[in-house]
């Protein structure tokens, strides 16, 4: 894809993907126009002091106006939706506003891209969309539903796709900088020395995003092939000499963490470095995905039983300051 002729705007946009997408596509694509859209003044004004380009353009707003994203999506070639309430208990103290931001700001973006013209929207998704035990996770599966439908009644002029990955590392409301604070007083927490989870770094978020954009057909998830982690194995990372206290599993946490549940796994093939699964409407004419490897009867793509795992060493790597 040439970049350099598209107007390109991510949602959510100075927060830590939006941060790491912005400084990739500056470095590497150039677009003609990016536009950061957040509600954040402060954090805008961050951030344009590092990116102050001449085909950047900062647009304060909220995802839960309808009409602000319509004027913003004017013009604008490629969305990427990144804007979410993410954090899992503030959810489930705030429901209304979850709700208010993640699904209805996803109809709203939904709407405005058809309206406007919008070629291409990828929305971000999560783990905790699939069999969710909380309300952020909850939803997350309404607003990858809605997305992917919203391809029903585009007529072809918008199409809509979602990325779904797992634990990024480092990223706003991970656990690594909750250890890294803690590390000094010799002991961190351990909800529960069972759990795994997927992690992947920013970069690796960013290229995957860039490549779903690139490869979509409309009405796909595209789920990428990651390694797992223990969450003993980061504490040992990052506090060798820690004591690991068991304090008890939060409400609404899972031991595991899913991307690709049995019954979707019906309709996901395997595309080699990632996963694709298909929406459950047909595409107009022929399967773009066909030549994709059907999954096994009875696959589940879990944190616990993946084949690939970071050693306590890649991890220490990982999360360094």
């Amino acid at each position: 894809m040439d970049w350099s002729n598209k107007t390109v705007l991510i949602t959510g946009g100075t927060g830590s993907f939006g941060r790491a997408f912005v400084d990739h596509l500056q470095k590497h694509h150039p677009p003609k126009r990016l536009i950061i859209f957040s509600r954040d003044e402060m954090k805008q004004y961050d951030m344009e002091q590092v990116h102050n380009e001449d085909n950047i353009r900062y647009c304060l707003g909220d995802v839960r106006e309808l009409d602000r994203l319509k004027r913003t999506f004017r013009n604008v070639d490629i969305v990427v939706h990144a804007a979410a309430l993410k954090m899992v208990l503030a959810a489930e103290y705030n429901p209304s506003e979850a709700i208010q931001t993640n699904i209805l700001g996803g109809q709203n973006v939904i709407d405005a891209a058809i309206e406007e013209g919008v070629q291409r929207v990828v929305a971000l998704s999560t783990d905790k969309a699939v069999s969710p035990a909380n309300l952020y996770g909850a939803t997350k599966l309404c607003s990858d539903r809605i997305m992917i439908a919203g391809n029903g009644y585009a007529g072809g002029r918008t199409i809509f796709s979602v990325v779904r990955y797992g634990n990024v590392v480092g990223s706003r409301g991970s656990v690594v900088p909750l250890f890294q604070k803690l590390k000094s007083t010799g002991e961190l927490p351990i909800t529960d020395p069972r759990m795994t989870r997927f992690w992947l770094t920013l970069d690796q978020g960013v290229h995957f995003v860039l490549n779903a954009i690139e490869a979509m057909h409309g009405g796909e998830i595209f789920v990428p092939k990651i390694p797992s982690m223990r969450v003993v194995d980061l504490a040992r990372a990052i506090g060798p000499e820690c004591r690991q206290k068991v304090v008890g599993i939060r409400p609404g946490e899972k031991i595991h963490e899913t991307l690709i549940s049995q019954d979707d796994a019906r309709s996901t093939v395997d595309l080699g470095d990632y996963f694709v699964i298909k929406p459950y409407i047909d595409w107009p004419g022929e399967d773009p995905w066909k030549h994709g490897k059907a999954l096994e009867e009875g696959f589940c793509y879990r944190s616990d039983k993946n084949d690939d795992w970071l050693t306590v060493e890649q991890l220490t790597r990982l999360v360094q300051p």
